[in-house]
């Protein structure tokens, strides 16, 4: 066991939330009992996700999309009145850390997609250096994007939208998982031959061909599965507690 203040000054310091300028709180966003034996890693604070921590008699869940969100107007009803409910009634900690998961150059979302894909980070771009660049771990540059869009799509289990802006072979990649479609032009800047993120609006499909850069969305959840389950399982291994990542699906 351990205590919920332990175990949130672990998580601050792995992912030192006070660096970035976010869309909402970071940390402890609903407390509930102080000693932790059992947590659980998911996604997004989802009912179902919650429900399925309560099933396995989780003490605390870590997640990247959390409850509380600039904008929001802070009403307690529908929805947000049904998790709430639950994790209360079960004395459930939630933890959750947006950019600052994306961020960490090891073990947050853009570090574990890469490794995932087998890219090797050469440098970042982008507002507070979110977005990451960099090549094919064992060198070799894909033929073209539909090369790189199947190889993806293998990789995450998924359709990958896929923007060919038919400039050949494929070399340099940047990427920035979830809803970074608005990188995308700072990849450019960068010198990325190819862009992979979760999401693509409609400006983006111009973009791409007129710049010679392709587009790669890939999914929202599934570039974003990856960081959650890591510090999560890095800091309960510290803490000797137990770790469960489970895995809501999500078709966006």
């Amino acid at each position: 066991m351990t205590d919920r203040s332990v175990l949130l000054q672990a998580f601050d310091t792995l992912l030192e939330p006070g660096r970035f300028r976010d869309y909402g709180p970071n940390g402890l966003q609903v407390e509930g009992k102080a000693a932790i034996g059992k947590i659980v890693s998911g996604v997004t604070a989802s009912r179902a996700l919650i429900e399925a921590a309560i099933a396995v008699d989780a003490d605390a869940i870590f997640v990247h999309h959390g409850l509380f969100w600039r904008g929001h107007d802070g009403r307690v009803t529908g929805w947000m009145k049904q998790r709430l409910a639950l994790l209360l009634a079960h004395d459930i900690n939630l933890f959750a850390y947006h950019l600052p998961l994306d961020a960490h150059p090891v073990l947050g979302n853009n570090a574990q997609l890469g490794a995932k894909l087998g890219l090797k980070p050469q440098g970042t771009f982008g507002e507070q250096n979110l977005g990451v660049i960099g090549e094919a771990a064992d060198g070799r540059a894909f033929a073209d994007a539909n090369e790189l869009s199947a190889h993806v799509g293998q990789v995450l289990g998924r359709a990958v939208t896929c923007v060919d802006s038919g400039s050949g072979p494929i070399r340099r990649i940047a990427w920035c998982t979830g809803g970074a479609q608005g990188y995308f032009e700072s990849a450019i800047a960068a010198g990325a031959q190819a862009f992979v993120t979760g999401e693509i609006s409609e400006p983006q499909a111009h973009y791409a061909r007129e710049c010679g850069v392709s587009f790669l969305a890939c999914g929202h959840h599934a570039t974003e599965r990856y960081g959650a389950p890591a510090v999560a399982a890095h800091v309960a291994g510290e803490l000797g507690i137990a770790h469960e990542f489970i895995d809501i699906d999500n078709p966006a």
